[in-house]
């Protein structure tokens, strides 16, 4: 599917993106490959595949122990902070 100028002008103004007239040509050019792309991968007859919920049948993955690992320092790096209560920073307000 080939995209026009004024396709590539219409997507990169909601991308918010600020094209040089020497890009729209590139973008133009790769955004119209990745389209084709995507309408092969629409064609292939997908029928007789079933789906996976995952790709190695019989298999689990591998987890580690759920253990704690490191200790609880947060009253040690709030001794560093100016404003400390209930646990929790302090700031100032800095809208009125």
């Amino acid at each position: 599917m080939a995209l026009t100028r004024e396709q590539i002008a219409g997507i990169a103004y909601l991308a918010r993106l600020d094209l040089t007239p020497g890009e729209a040509p590139v973008y133009q050019e790769s955004l119209s490959r990745i389209l084709d792309f995507v309408g092969q991968l629409a064609r292939v007859d997908t029928a007789s595949v079933a789906p996976m919920a995952h790709p190695l049948a019989g298999l689990a993955q591998r987890l580690r122990a759920d253990q704690v690992t490191e200790t609880d320092h947060h009253e040690q790096y709030q001794a560093n902070a100016p404003t400390v209560a209930a646990g929790l920073y302090l700031v100032p307000k800095v809208i009125e």
